[in-house]
């Protein structure tokens, strides 16, 4: 049996490596996919020939990452629940793909993961795979055996694979940085500034504000500063910028797939001042009928991606209505970077709604303010009836019984 493992390197596909070997006799090819971890790859291949892989593919797909899922996110203004800038949910399934592209070059019988039954990337992970290869078995160990962490602890150690006792769970990618575990399961304590990598404490940011200018061409930025750059090189560069003064701390309760609440911590320095950016441009350049449907329409790309459904054709059909309208989405932002904020401070682009001659109050406006009477006299004409109508009945029913005079009888 040939089984196909995404291979990160750590505790849980580590020992999930050796199980597979031992209870299933199988050969596994291991795959690392580069989305832009800090991570030594040339030692995570060594490990895992080390521990019996038959063969390992470390994939660079950084730029595929971010030309076909970030840039999708960024355009779809993309935050769950508002918070989330969805770092792992966009990444898996582009893991996936690629997981799937080695399991047919090697006609495996399997592909595994090494995905827990409480978390959300086992949904992700199982429906890209049903939908990219339907034909294949999925292999997870941790959630068909149930394992536990102290488990695979002491598996490691008794099968000599080399693994670190971490306190936290951490995830990364170009887009952001997860952190879980360890003190972070109590929601009411709050993140020690041991779990942050990518961001200084506001405390201990630049006393000075810096400014940065974000060009954006159909919806996605091109540019800092005026000098444009490829799409990894930007994001590596704004998560540098951002993060030195404190932008991009995220602490939130989140409503995972699978119906349990969590407390995740995130790190998301070039998303959150990107998107805030991309989201102030749409309102220079939209009408307000399309701003107001596409929040709808962003919400539900959000959700969809989130919960592990990339492939649904919704998704691809609210991309259809994003690019059409992102197509007028050009021109820069200004962005000022201060203790832990991002705030925009200026805006422009030729697509531009706003005119001045328009909103000015000064003399040389070209606004005929006569014509307002009119305009609020039809806008609120039904409002206005309404309420005259209904304060009518209230008097109408609320009127005092009126009294009849008694005949006198002689």
């Amino acid at each position: 049996m040939k089984i196909v493992l995404a291979y990160s390197g750590g505790l849980d596909t580590s020992v999930i490596l050796k199980m597979m070997q031992e209870k299933l006799n199988a050969e596994v090819v291991t795959v690392t996919i580069d989305v832009g971890q800090k991570d030594d790859f040339e030692k995570i291949e060594e490990k895992a020939l080390k521990l019996g892989a038959v063969k390992h593919y470390t994939i660079d797909a950084k730029e595929e990452f971010v030309e076909k899922y970030i840039f999708k996110a960024i355009k779809a203004n993309a935050l769950y629940e508002g918070s989330y800038p969805l770092a792992t949910a966009l990444a898996r399934p582009l893991i996936v793909e690629k997981l799937v592209e080695i399991a047919k070059k090697e006609n495996a019988d399997a592909v595994a993961h090494g995905c827990t039954g409480k978390g959300n990337d086992q949904v992700r992970f199982d429906l890209a795979v049903k939908a990219l290869y339907p034909e294949i078995k999925i292999i997870a160990p941790v959630r068909e055996l149930n394992l536990t962490r102290d488990w695979e602890m002491e598996y490691a150690k008794k099968r000599g694979i080399p693994v670190k006792d971490k306190i936290y769970s951490i995830d990364e990618n170009l887009w952001g940085r997860s952190i879980e575990g360890g003190i972070l399961e109590d929601p009411f304590e709050e993140p020690p500034e041991e779990v942050f990598e990518w961001t200084l404490s506001p405390g201990k940011t630049p006393e000075k504000p810096e400014y940065v200018r974000i060009d954006f061409a159909e919806g996605v930025p091109i540019a800092l500063d005026g000098k444009k750059m490829n799409p990894v090189e930007l994001i590596e560069t704004l998560n540098f910028i951002a993060g030195k003064h404190g932008v991009g701390r995220i602490d939130h309760i989140e409503d995972r797939t699978v119906g349990i609440k969590s407390r995740e911590v995130y790190e998301a320095p070039a998303a959150i001042t990107l998107i805030k950016a991309h989201k102030d441009l749409e309102k220079l350049i939209l009408t307000k009928w399309v701003l107001e449907f596409k929040e709808i329409v962003d919400s539900k790309w959000a959700w969809l991606t989130y919960n592990g459904l990339w492939f649904e054709p919704l998704r691809e059909a609210l991309d259809a209505f994003i690019d059409e309208v992102e197509a007028n989405v050009s021109g820069s932002v200004k962005v000022k970077l201060y203790k832990g904020n991002v705030t925009v401070v200026g805006r422009s682009s030729e697509n531009a709604l706003y005119d001045t001659k328009l909103a000015t109050y000064e003399k040389f406006s070209t606004f005929d303010q006569k014509l307002a009477v009119g305009f609020i006299e039809l806008f609120g004409l039904q409002s206005v009836l309404a309420y005259s109508t209904k304060n009518k009945l209230k008097t109408l029913y609320n009127a005092p019984t009126p009294v009849r005079a008694k005949k006198v009888v002689s």
